[in-house]
This record gives C-alpha cells, structure tokens and sequence, in this order.
C-alpha cells in the first residue's frame, strides 16, 4: 500500500518504514547475510513482513475510520492488488506446469490454506493471500458490526496470538497464525487515531532510547532463537512504528523520512511481486561465486522492472478503480 497520506505529512515516515520492509525482504531473499549460523536471513525477512503487515493494518484501518463506504474500500484495495497480482500468476503458474487446482487457488488468494498451493516462484504470494482475505473479512466485520467493529479489532488480535502459543506457531504463513501482525497494525490505528481513549498516545520524554530498545526486542522477537518472544513481534513491531509517529523530531524518523525511501516505497509492491521470477532467470544462476557476481545485474533488472509496473501498468488500475470508486459512490453507503 502506499496510502501514507491518510493523516497528513506526519505520517510521511510510514513510507521510510515500507521501504526498510521491502529491502529487509530482498536481502532475506537474494543477499548472505553475515555467517550463516547467525540466521540473519531469516530474521530479516520476518522483520520485513512484520513492518509491512503492521502499515497494511494501520492503513487500512485508517481508511476505514475515515471513510463511510466499504465498497469504495474494496475496489480501491482490489485495484491496487490484484492486477499486478494476477499478471505475475499468469506468468509463473504455466512456467511452473501447475495443476489446475493451482490456478484456482492462486487466483482467488487462498493459496496459503492447507493443502497449500506455493512453490518456489509463487511462495511469497502467500502475504497477498492474507492480504487480500483480510480485506474481505474487515469489510464484512465493518459491515455487520458498524461502529461496533473496532472494538473487535483488539480481542481478535489476542485471540490469534492465543492461538499461535497454543501451537507453537512462531513464523507460520497460514492466515490463522500471521494475521496479528495485521492486526496489530489496526489496534496501532485505532489508538493514533483516539478510538480506543484519548490518554493513550503519549510520547516517552526519551523517545529515541524507548526507539532503540524497542529496535533490539523486535529483533529478538524476529530471530528463530527468539523463542517465545516471537509471539510478542506483532505488538513490539506496532510499538515501534507507532514511536515514529508520536515524535517526528527524533534521529529514527529524520532518517525514514527520505527520498530514496519514499521512492523505494513507492514501487515496492511491485519489488516484492516480482523479484522471485527474476531470481529464477539467468540473473540469479550459476554456482555462489557466479550467482552473486550477478547480483548488481539483478538487483538492476528488479529494479527497473518494478518502476516500468508501478508507472505504467499499476497507475492505470489504480486511476481506473479511483474512477470506478466515485462512479459508485453513494449507490450502496454503509456507515462506519
């Protein structure tokens, strides 16, 4: 998402946090990082896909509390998805020779359910899976619950954390164990917001040592070490990013408010999406020597081709479903 602009320049540094979110990923996926009995890779990528998942909730939550029509909600999300979404499938399913079965579920974005349909080109669709699933069941929450719906937002929460623990679920892609990292971002809004009290927005008066001790624990929440700590990352990469937006003045949010991230932000979703089919071209082969010798080639071609997506191909649905947004506004209103 790139909706920054819900509440103003303030919120400017959810696009510095979006682009550390993609660049964690890439590194997860095409970089070594450090000795690898570290497991930084691993970490990295689920700290990626925490700060993304936690902007998503608090975007979209957002939205919501601001805005009185659901179906403007699901066109606008649906055209910002799916296009590029179902482009990238149309590609990839036939280079993998998937089943049928396989097209229906990637299609319709229930891919990460048991019995699984994910390989190595299409596994990371799994978030826009999640994504696309929350989508739905926010909307139908928001319009079976009416106002009443954000008061739910935080015993869901809870109740999946409960869940994973019950489990032993630390880093699992099934919608019922990751959810409330989304979920942590809606409950993150829904305070910055003042809907769950007006005391609970308060910035620490030394807001940058409270930054980077809540920096070390996410880390640590992150790790596959970090044991049960890994239960609490949903709400500690909430708290950190919610930090950011209680005090702009700080060295943490000077350093996410720029241009190279904001330009990051803006093409990262075609970053994410496309990145692993690029990695299974010419680009990403050879023996390890050879594969990262061609990691700046790579890393070019990524780059390139997420800035052709996001311009030209993903500002055409967007504007389109912006049109179609207000063509349908006021045909079927439902207060929030």
């Amino acid at each position: 998402m790139s909706d920054s602009s819900v509440a103003g320049s303030r919120l400017n540094v959810l696009d510095g946090w979006r682009g550390i979110s993609i660049l964690l990923v890439l590194a997860c996926h095409l970089l070594p990082l450090g000795p690898k009995f570290l497991q930084l890779n691993s970490a990295a990528g689920v700290m990626g896909m925490a700060i993304f998942f936690t902007l998503s909730g608090f975007l979209i939550t957002s939205f919501l509390l601001n805005n009185d029509s659901v179906i403007d909600f699901l066109i606008r999300r649906f055209f910002r998805i799916v296009p590029l979404a179902w482009l990238y499938m149309a590609i990839v399913l036939p280079i993998m020779s998937s089943p049928p079965d396989y097209y229906i579920a990637n299609f319709l974005f229930f891919a990460n359910w048991p019995p699984m349909w994910l390989g190595d080109v299409n596994g990371h669709l799994w978030s826009l899976c999640m994504e696309v699933q929350f989508y739905v069941a926010i909307a139908l929450l928001v319009v079976m619950m009416r106002k009443r719906w954000m008061v739910l937002i935080p015993f869901l929460a809870i109740a999946v954390t409960t869940y994973r623990v019950m489990n032993d679920a630390h880093v699992v892609i099934n919608t019922y164990y990751r959810i409330d990292e989304i979920l942590s971002g809606c409950i993150l809004a829904l305070i910055y917001h003042k809907r769950l009290g007006n005391n609970l927005v308060k910035a620490p008066a030394q807001m940058l040592v409270v930054q980077m001790a809540l920096f070390a624990l996410f880390v640590v929440s992150s790790h596959p070490d970090g044991g049960f700590m890994n239960y609490l990352r949903p709400y500690i990469a909430a708290a950190m990013v919610g930090s950011t937006l209680l005090n702009g003045r700080t060295f943490i949010a000077h350093v996410l408010n720029n241009r190279i991230l904001f330009y990051i932000a803006t093409i990262s979703y075609a970053l994410y999406v496309v990145h692993p089919l690029l990695a299974h071209t010419w680009l990403g082969s050879g023996d390890t020597i050879v594969k990262y010798l061609k990691r700046p080639l790579l890393f070019a071609a990524i780059f390139i081709t997420a800035h052709i997506s996001t311009f030209y191909y993903e500002k055409w649905w967007i504007a389109f479903g912006k049109t179609l947004s207000r063509k349908m506004a006021g045909r079927q209103p439902v207060t929030t």
